[in-house]
C-alpha cells in the first residue's frame, strides 16, 4: 500500500495545471508545475498539500468571486469520482483547493464558507473550515449549524468533523477545547442522523471532548442511552471508548456497569521474571459478594518502567461477562512483551494490576529482563 503522501503526486500537479489553463488568462502552466515539482518528492503529506495550495494562491485571481468560480469549475463533474483526471479534480486532489479558501478567504467570510460547503462533496473541508472557527467562532457556528439538515451527508458530517476540537492532523480549536458548550446542541442534532458516516463523526467528536471533559461526556452518555436505538447505542459506545478503557465510573453506568461487589480470591503472576520477547503470564480468581447478578468488565494495567525510573500504566482490555450471585470464576492471561514501535522497554521492576468496572484491585510486581541494560525500542 502506497503512503498517503503519494496522493499529491506529479500527476496530480499536472492535472491541476491542465484545468487551470482553461480558466486563467496568460497562465504560466510550465512555471506553476515546475515550482511545485522541484521539491514535491522531498516533502511529506501536509507539506505537499501546503505547497500546492501556496502555488494555487499565487496563480489564482485575487478577486474572491473570480477565484471561487475557477475553483468550482475545475472540480470533477462526478462527485463520486475517485481520481482526478482530464474531467476534473476530485477526492484527495480537492484538499489543497480547500486550503486556499480557508487560508485566503476569511475576508469574504460567508461566501467562502458556502464554497467550502460545496467542495466538501468531493473531499471533506474539515481542515479548511477551522480557519473560520479560529477567526470568529460565533459567526462561523451560526452559519455552520444550518447545515445539519442539508440533504448531502458529506455536508452534515463536515459540521461535526470540522468542529472537532482535537481533529488529527489539523489545527486545534482552543476555545472549543476549553468550553465545548457551543457545539453540543449541534452534535445532539446529528446523533440520530440516518448516515453512519455522520454518526461516526459525532462519536469521534465526543471522544475528543472526553479528553478534556470526562464528566461532561459521562453525563451526555447517560442521557443519550435513555431509550436509545441500536444506532445510537453504537454511537455512544464508540464515543466513550476512551472513558470506558479508563474505567470512568459514571460513563460505565450508562452501559449498566455498576460498582462491583466482589472479592479477589487470588491474583498470581506466574512469571515473576519475564525475558523480553516472551509472555507475562498471570491468572485470577474472582468471587461475587452480591446476591444479584452483575455485569463485569475486567481490564488489566501494566506499569512499564520509563527512562526516569518511574512506572507508567498502560490499560489493556481483557474480558467482560456476567457474574451470578456468589459465583466464582477463574481466568488466565498471557501478555506478550515484544518490540513495538510506540514503546521503549527498560529492564527492571514493572508491575501489574486489575481494573474491574472502573475500580482498581491488586498490585503485583514482576521483573523484566532484557539481554542488555540498554532500552529496547
Amino acid at each position: 500500500m502506497e503512503p498517503f503522501k503519494n496522493e499529491f503526486s506529479q500527476s496530480l500537479v499536472r492535472t491541476i495545471g491542465h484545468h487551470l489553463q482553461k480558466y486563467i488568462a496568460d497562465f504560466d502552466r510550465s512555471g506553476f508545475e515546475t515550482e511545485i515539482l522541484k521539491t514535491l518528492n522531498e516533502l511529506e503529506l501536509k507539506q505537499r498539500m501546503q505547497l500546492i495550495a501556496d502555488q494555487l494562491h499565487l496563480v489564482l485571481p485575487s478577486d474572491n468571486e473570480q477565484r471561487a468560480g475557477i475553483l468550482l469549475a475545475i472540480l470533477h463533474p462526478d462527485i463520486e469520482a475517485k481520481n482526478s483526471d482530464e474531467q476534473g479534480i476530485c477526492a484527495w486532489g480537492t484538499l489543497p483547493l480547500t486550503l486556499v479558501v480557508g487560508q485566503h478567504g476569511l475576508d469574504d467570510f460567508e461566501n467562502s464558507l458556502e464554497l467550502l460547503k460545496k467542495m466538501s462533496s468531493y473531499f471533506s473541508s474539515e481542515f479548511a473550515i477551522r480557519y473560520f472557527l479560529l477567526k470568529d467562532q460565533n459567526r462561523a457556528l451560526k452559519i455552520i449549524k444550518k447545515w445539519v439538515k442539508d440533504e448531502n451527508h458529506h455536508v452534515r458530517r463536515l459540521v461535526s468533523e470540522g468542529t472537532r476540537p482535537r481533529l488529527p492532523w489539523a489545527m486545534q480549536l482552543p476555545s472549543l477545547i476549553n468550553d465545548p458548550a457551543p457545539i453540543l446542541p449541534i452534535l445532539k442534532s446529528l446523533r440520530d442522523d440516518e448516515s453512519e458516516y455522520v454518526r461516526r463523526s459525532v462519536a469521534n467528536h465526543l471522544n475528543d471532548i472526553a479528553k478534556d471533559h470526562k464528566d461532561l461526556v459521562g453525563e451526555i452518555a447517560n442521557d443519550c442511552m435513555k431509550g436509545a436505538n441500536n444506532n445510537r447505542q453504537k454511537l455512544v459506545r464508540h464515543a466513550c471508548r476512551s472513558l470506558i478503557k479508563q474505567g470512568h465510573k459514571n460513563t460505565l453506568k450508562a452501559f449498566g456497569i455498576e460498582e462491583p461487589f466482589i472479592k479477589i480470591g487470588s491474583f498470581n503472576i506466574k512469571t515473576p521474571q519475564v525475558l523480553f520477547g516472551e509472555n507475562l503470564k498471570f491468572d485470577l480468581e474472582i468471587i461475587s459478594t452480591s446476591d444479584k447478578e452483575q455485569k463485569l468488565i475486567i481490564d488489566y494495567l501494566v506499569y512499564f518502567k520509563k527512562a526516569n525510573g518511574k512506572l507508567a500504566a498502560k490499560v489493556f482490555k481483557w474480558t467482560k461477562f456476567t457474574l451470578k450471585p456468589n459465583e466464582k470464576k477463574t481466568f488466565a492471561k498471557n501478555h506478550p512483551i515484544r518490540p513495538i514501535t510506540t514503546r521503549k522497554y527498560y529492564q527492571g521492576k514493572q508491575a501489574l494490576s486489575l481494573r474491574i468496572n472502573g475500580s482498581d484491585f491488586e498490585f503485583e510486581e514482576f521483573y523484566l529482563k532484557c539481554e542488555s541494560t540498554a532500552p529496547i525500542s
